[in-house]
């Protein structure tokens, strides 16, 4: 198991530091999404052969990763194809240096957060299929499409000239103000949950890899900067005041 993890490790960070190399020279944060997914589904697929097997498990597991990894990269490379720019990289993409980091944390988060599955594609023993491979994959489904939907549903409603200026409260948007995140959120547990099966010890320490995801959507690059940058813009407006005050952050959970 740890000579696979370690050379997917390696084969993780060669993908991201190629891409700082060519994304630096040309000063672009445009492909820097599209060589995240594309590397989670690359590790997928080395780790499932260098691993030596091939049970239905790991390839459903890796299957479920390559969905995701193509329905999200190509989702997050239209829409930088037809913004222009990710404003994440605004003060960044000028520095070398400081382009780095964001390159090498991508690399760790790849890696982190795909753990359970390369654990699961090193594995030499096999289990019949039980429950909690099905509730992992019906959670993994629920999320995938809720994310899905509501990605859909903000690219829609972004394309439409009426909505210029306005912020989206309607669809899974009037259940929670990020529902795309609870989708990534679901869909990663879902994976540990399946993958959790043939695992043993310190294996299930894995769990860190949806824990991850949550903890920096929640609370480091992904809800903090929009709600922050939500308040600025719509902060003043009285429907806005009331849509924060009515509409769960990020678990859809009714309000008094």
């Amino acid at each position: 198991m740890w000579s696979v993890l370690a050379k997917c490790a390696a084969a993780d960070l060669c993908v991201q530091w190629g891409g700082w190399t060519l994304a630096s020279a040309l000063k672009t944060e445009m492909f820097f999404d599209l060589a995240g997914s594309g590397t989670f589904i690359l590790l997928a697929h080395l780790s499932r052969r260098w691993g030596g097997t091939s049970y239905l498990r790991q390839n459903i597991q890796t299957g479920l990763v390559t969905a995701w990894g193509l329905r999200l990269g190509t989702f997050l490379f239209l829409r930088i194809l037809k913004d222009g720019q990710d404003r994440r990289f605004n003060k960044v993409r000028g520095s070398p240096g400081t382009f780095f980091v964001f390159w090498t944390l991508q690399a760790v988060w790849v890696f982190v957060t795909l753990l359970p599955t390369l654990i699961l594609n090193t594995q030499q023993r096999d289990e019949p299929l039980g429950l909690r491979d099905f509730a992992g994959w019906g959670l993994w489904a629920l999320g995938f499409v809720t994310e899905a939907i509501a990605d859909q549903q903000k690219w829609n409603f972004k394309k439409d000239p009426d909505n210029v200026g306005r912020f989206i409260q309607h669809g899974l948007w009037a259940y929670s103000r990020h529902p795309n995140y609870l989708g990534e959120i679901l869909q990663w547990w879902g994976l540990f949950l399946s993958a959790s099966t043939v695992m043993q010890g310190a294996q299930h320490l894995s769990a860190a890899s949806p824990l991850f995801v949550w903890f920096l959507l929640r609370h480091v690059s992904g809800i903090p900067i929009l709600e922050k940058q939500a308040a600025e813009r719509w902060g003043s407006e009285v429907a806005f005041q009331s849509y924060v005050r009515n509409t769960p952050l990020l678990w859809p959970v009714p309000r008094r």
